[in-house]
């Protein structure tokens, strides 16, 4: 039996990117439909793939028990960011191969494509106290900043920077309730402090990669 790396209730950062950078969301839809794929497979035991679920509407899904928490998620053109907290053993992991596998035979259809659209294995880090936890969530928010698509993450549709700011406390895709307490003027500044900083961190990273 594989031994499962991730501990139940700990949090995690998530990366994960299709094979040789090829281009896996092209568009509106594509952005979309993944994020919709992130926040059904978060629940446990759902009864049927999230493709038939779109076209049966009347089916009921019963999205109280989850096997992961999302605490932050950012979508790029060729790679995802998750923060992801682990509900239940094995919780990530399943999440993580479902929601790929649904996505890929969406894609590949759309694209009448064949094979594979992510690497072999998802990476993943463990966030051991909650500085970490908020300078990850800075990083993962300024990603699109930084790769030049968006002048300021607020101008980024497919990331949760807009719940971090949100004072509605409706959930939405993340679910930070009794886990951290954001001042969204607070964070908002937190994190566009970085932005420069980063961007020119990222220009110089082949210097400083070993």
């Amino acid at each position: 039996m594989i031994k499962d790396r991730h501990i139940t209730e700990c949090i995690y950062h998530v990366y994960t990117r299709s094979i040789a950078k090829y281009t896996i969301f092209n568009n509106q839809d594509e952005y979309s439909r993944m994020l919709s794929v992130l926040n059904y497979y978060k629940s446990e035991d759902v009864p049927t793939k999230y493709s038939f679920l779109r076209t049966h509407p009347e089916q009921n899904v019963d999205c109280n028990k989850r096997i992961v928490q999302i605490l932050a998620y950012c979508l790029m053109p060729t790679h995802i960011h998750l923060l992801l907290k682990q509900k239940q053993d094995f919780g990530i992991s399943r999440y993580i191969n479902r929601c790929l596998n649904s996505y890929t035979r969406y894609f590949n259809i759309k694209h009448k494509r064949k094979g594979p659209l992510w690497e072999s294995r998802f990476k993943s880090s463990a966030i051991t106290s909650n500085e970490i936890f908020t300078h990850i969530t800075r990083y993962i928010h300024l990603n699109p900043v930084t790769a030049g698509l968006a002048g300021s993450p607020a101008d980024w549709d497919f990331s949760s920077y807009s719940e971090y700011l949100s004072e509605n406390t409706t959930p939405i895709i993340c679910e930070l309730e009794g886990l951290w307490d954001i001042i969204p003027r607070n964070y908002k500044q937190f994190v566009i402090e970085q932005a420069s900083y980063q961007k020119e961190l990222s220009l110089i990273k082949h210097l400083i990669d070993h």
